[in-house]
């Protein structure tokens, strides 16, 4: 249960194809290596969730992901990863990141969520910012980020690239 007196911090953080692709066969559909050194900067020394999926997409010799609190979710009952963290619902993972973050006396410490689709469609209504990566075209998928309401957000930060920018939202 997350103590009553600690605010969460939330950022779903993901790279997004005009057209909101995310992945399509479990694989990202571009190579950006400016993307992944941001989401290393941004995460770093922060809890990070992700779904099983998600976390096995990632290559071996970088998981668990260094610095950071690994947390991942899967409906596998008995799914263990050494050096993670495994939870079996969003809530679940939540009050894993704040517990560590009061162990470390950091509760303002912000949670990222990294994937896949589903936790990004469940985590979206709890999320105080989105840390997006645009990539400038259009690319086949399976799997999409949900829509951004700019209604519900504010586009608070951009950093424009050659073929992507680096966006930040935060919740109106």
């Amino acid at each position: 249960m997350i103590p009553v007196n600690i605010k969460l911090n939330i950022a779903l953080i993901a790279a997004i194809a005009n057209n909101n692709v995310i992945g399509n066969e479990g694989l990202i559909p571009w190579e950006i290596p400016q993307d992944m050194r941001y989401f290393r900067k941004r995460t770093l020394r922060h809890a990070v969730i992700m779904g099983r999926k998600t976390y096995e997409s990632i290559p071996e010799q970088y998981r668990p992901l260094s610095k950071r609190d690994n947390i991942i979710i899967t409906r596998q009952q008995n799914y263990e990863q050494e050096g993670a963290y495994v939870a079996h619902s969003l809530d679940e993972a939540l009050n894993v990141a704040t517990l560590l973050t009061v162990q470390k006396d950091t509760p303002k410490e912000r949670i990222y969520i990294a994937g896949g689709s589903e936790i990004y469609n469940i985590a979206m209504p709890l999320a105080d910012r989105l840390e997006i990566t645009r990539v400038h075209a259009d690319f086949k998928g399976d799997t999409f980020f949900p829509a951004i309401d700019t209604q519900m957000w504010d586009e608070v930060f951009k950093e424009d690239h050659e073929g992507y920018s680096f966006l930040r939202y935060e919740r109106k």
